[in-house]
């Protein structure tokens, strides 16, 4: 068994796909209508057949409530995996990332920083 979906709710598509491509480099996978929405995935430029992140609307009032949550308490909504947290951290910032946590180490040889993907979540990136 392996995973191979997982979503984070965003509060606009368009902008949400933006941000995931443009900014993170992301590459959008899967784009088909589903009524007033989208199937709407995106996945690493270094594995396009691996894990894909779908990008699910939030219009569920559930979703908005758990969203806002978790956003609150400081709790990311996912993590990625980057082989050098200190130069991913100032390309993006160097792309207006807005960080709310700079590259920590939390455990030997286990560094994280956390920010904001302009949809309504925490994103933590992560070098072990």
């Amino acid at each position: 068994m392996k995973i191979i979906l997982t979503s984070v709710f965003v509060n606009d598509q368009e902008r949400a796909l933006k941000f995931y491509t443009e900014t993170l480099d992301f590459v959008k996978k899967s784009d088909v209508a589903a009524g007033e929405y989208r199937w709407l995935t995106v996945v690493s430029p270094d594995d396009q057949n691996g894990t894909e992140l779908l990008l699910e609307p939030n219009d569920n009032p559930v979703a908005q409530v758990y969203q806002k949550g978790v956003f609150e308490q400081s709790i990311p909504a996912a993590s990625f995996g980057v082989g050098d947290i200190r130069a991913e951290y100032e390309k993006l910032k160097e792309r207006g990332v807005k960080f709310t946590m700079e590259p920590t180490e939390v455990m030997p040889r286990v560094t994280i920083a956390v920010f904001e993907d302009t949809c309504g979540n925490l994103i933590q990136i992560m070098q072990k």
